[in-house]
């Protein structure tokens, strides 16, 4: 994320003189912002001196570009990890969101083979794991994970459904997307590149609202 403040003056100023040069892309960070550095009309904030109040000198300054597919899944899994670089859980600096009203989140059967339960994970309100695994994954708010499916590895969005049975690994699904019963996602790499996209780093990724039946 970038955090750009500019005075109206300023900002019409360039931006007009921008829109008349033929060799500008007339991208913000590629040529409004370095033709304001080279006006000398721009100041920068330094946040790895950011003094964060609960923070250690592990996640001082923590950053990462999100810019590729690849990117966004590791910073996803930066939040899961036992002893996370970027803190959550910092409550002398808590991050403040606007949830859903909705459920609390809920884990229901406990068979052999027919479990609810999530580990290493981050789990928001109003998902229902009902029999199913999740591990080292994050799942957004009214997510279902149906009875003997497998979520591993992965980031899902608001409202996925994951059918009885299916399997899902390294990937990213976006919200609404319905995984069918059966269905088996990263679990053969070369199946999956002629269904879907598949990152550099070999993660899956299922667009919005998207049906897949085995």
């Amino acid at each position: 994320m970038g955090n750009y403040v500019f005075s109206t003056e300023a900002l019409i100023s360039t931006v007009s003189a921008d829109a008349n040069d033929p060799d500008s892309k007339h991208d913000l960070g590629g040529n409004i912002i370095p033709a304001l550095v080279a006006q000398n009309d721009a100041q920068v904030y330094d946040f790895s001196t950011n003094d964060v109040p609960g923070a250690t000198d592990r996640d001082r300054g923590y950053w990462r570009d999100v810019g590729t597919l690849d990117a966004y899944y590791d910073a996803h899994m930066d939040l899961i990890s036992v002893d996370p670089i970027f803190n959550m859980y910092n409550h002398e600096w808590p991050i403040h969101t606007w949830p859903e009203i909705t459920q609390p989140a809920k884990f229901v059967f406990d068979e052999e083979g027919r479990r609810g339960q999530a580990l290493d994970s981050m789990v928001c309100a109003g998902v229902v794991i009902s029999g199913g695994t999740v591990r080292r994954s994050l799942l957004s708010p009214l997510t279902h994970v149906h009875s003997y499916s497998l979520v591993e590895d992965s980031i899902l969005m608001h409202g996925v459904q994951i059918g009885r049975r299916a399997v899902v690994r390294k990937a990213i699904l976006d919200k609404e997307v319905v995984i069918g019963e059966g269905v088996e996602i990263g679990v053969d790499p070369k199946a999956d590149r002629q269904r879907f996209d598949v990152s550099a780093g070999g993660i899956v990724v299922i667009p919005k609202g998207r049906v897949v039946e085995a």
